[in-house]
């Protein structure tokens, strides 16, 4: 058996007993700087994912347009649970998750809107579920994640206002991304450039943990490298090759 087989299935072995091997289909950005970076090449589908912004309101708007831009490329409703509804539609709109694809849970509390998300991923078909919540158990993690597994439905925990030195908990999430607002482009005309984030993955199961400065949602919910960093290794990789 060649040295490469044998590497790879224990890649294999490795990922099952940590819990890592992709079940089912992947969601791809289009951008292989980041889906290199995933287990299969994308979000896994049925999975829990957690994501923040800070507890500065344009970081959580931003985390709010780019998830949007996720659920945007998948296919069937989508079930939206938070606390009281205070989410600017429009704004999932102008990112492609239009308004017929979006129902809303108003459940009132973190336990509630828990209790909401496990209940909404026992059904198939959809096209994702988020969840906004301050915190999130160990416990409901796994639970969600469980109810993920089950449904092959992509759930989302949305930590909102969670301050960048907030410990981390733990959580069974496969992927825990953290987005913040990120000077867009000067031009020469008075105009607004196309918005730009700071999109950190940090966490990752069977991937590696990066960070970019990534292009704000077109209408679609595609996301684009800024054309200046596009042909060129970014600080991280350039650090890694010194």
């Amino acid at each position: 058996m060649r040295p490469s087989t044998i590497l790879d299935q224990l890649r294999e072995q490795i990922a099952t007993i940590e819990g890592k091997a992709v079940a089912g289909t992947v969601l791809p950005f289009g951008l292989g700087a980041v889906d290199r970076h995933l287990p299969g090449g994308g979000l896994p589908c049925g999975a829990l994912h957690e994501l923040a912004g800070s507890n500065v309101l344009a970081d959580d708007a931003a985390a709010t347009v780019f998830l949007a831009g996720i659920l945007a490329r998948t296919q069937g409703p989508v079930f939206w649970c938070l606390r009281w509804r205070d989410l600017f539609a429009p704004a999932l709109d102008l990112a492609g998750l239009t308004p017929d694809r979006v129902i809303y849970v108003e459940a009132g509390s973190d336990v509630n809107v828990l209790t909401a998300m496990e209940e909404c991923l026992r059904h198939s078909g959809l096209g994702g579920v988020v969840g906004e919540v301050k915190a999130l158990s160990t416990t409901a993690s796994k639970r969600l994640q469980l109810a993920a597994e089950k449904s092959g439905v992509p759930a989302f925990v949305f930590r909102r206002a969670l301050p960048l030195d907030a410990p981390a908990s733990g959580s069974a999430a496969v992927t825990r991304w953290r987005v913040r607002a990120h000077p867009s482009e000067a031009l020469d005309i008075p105009s607004l450039a196309r918005p730009r984030w700071e999109v950190a993955l940090e966490r990752v199961r069977g991937g590696e943990s990066h960070l970019w400065i990534m292009e704000g949602c077109d209408a679609t919910g595609r996301l684009a490298l800024p054309a200046e960093l596009v042909d060129r290794p970014d600080r991280q990789e350039a650090q890694a090759a010194a």
